[in-house]
């Protein structure tokens, strides 16, 4: 059986779908979204879950309406100017990854500022993928060690796997144990692509506004019942524990 999950990743999805089903606008998913991800933060604090990355928006949703895009960055901003300074007193580490050359010049430096204030908390690390793609990151990993090949820094025979993942936006933590999806899709959507090579999928039809504890006590449920081989046998597995 699995231990209990050390960094947890969430695609956050069905927030549109929820607001469609009781007659209200899109963003009003977007906006009841923000209360779970608090809900969801405090809970795996709790649950001694060394890091949390979120899928806040990905590279493809700027293919979205424009208006919604614009609101969706809106509160975004007020999200951070609402939630930072309780994140920091609870020694949360915040950290965003994604293309922050496609984001608005405030919102990069809103970003910019609650990292510096965080960076030295000893809490939960909570990552939010924004403007992110799974993709784009592999690519600008090959790109930054190209770089250094170019410049005679880093023989081209030097680079391998190890490299290139430290090199990766996550390249300074675990790849996630455990990935959850609500709004019942199944699939990663361009997520991590590289770091949820091994990780165990947990797909849920809750939508995200409904997700809460339970929800996610769930999630760690399905974890710990779990047997993570690598790629190893059942049976070199079992020596092991037992050894």
């Amino acid at each position: 059986m699995a231990d209990s999950p050390q960094h947890v990743a969430i695609i956050m999805d069905g927030n549109g779908r929820w607001a469609r089903s009781r007659g209200l606008p899109r963003p009003a998913g977007h906006r009841a979204s923000v209360k779970v991800v608090r809900r969801v933060v405090e809970h795996c604090a709790q649950r001694h879950v060394r890091y949390l990355t979120l899928f806040a928006f990905s590279s493809e949703n700027w293919r979205r309406p424009a208006d919604e895009v614009g609101m969706l960055m809106n509160l975004f901003l007020d999200a951070l100017e609402r939630e930072v300074a309780d994140l920091h007193r609870n020694q949360v580490r915040l950290t965003f990854i994604g293309d922050r050359s496609l984001l608005g010049v405030e919102l990069a430096r809103r970003m910019q500022s609650a990292e510096a204030l965080t960076a030295n908390n000893q809490g939960l690390g909570l990552v939010i993928a924004v403007a992110y793609g799974g993709r784009w990151d592999i690519v600008q990993a090959c790109r930054s060690l190209a770089a250094d090949a170019a410049a005679g820094t880093l023989p081209p025979a030097d680079i391998g796997e190890s490299l290139l993942a430290e090199r990766l936006a996550l390249g300074d933590i675990p790849d996630p144990d455990l990935l959850i999806r609500t709004g019942g899709e199944r699939r990663i959507s361009n997520f991590l692509l590289w770091n949820l090579a091994y990780t165990e999928m947990f797909f849920t039809d809750v939508l995200w506004p409904e997700f809460g504890p339970a929800e996610l006590d769930a999630a760690f449920d399905f974890y710990a019942h779990r047997e993570r081989r690598f790629g190893k046998t059942s049976a070199q597995i079992s020596a092991k524990a037992n050894a």
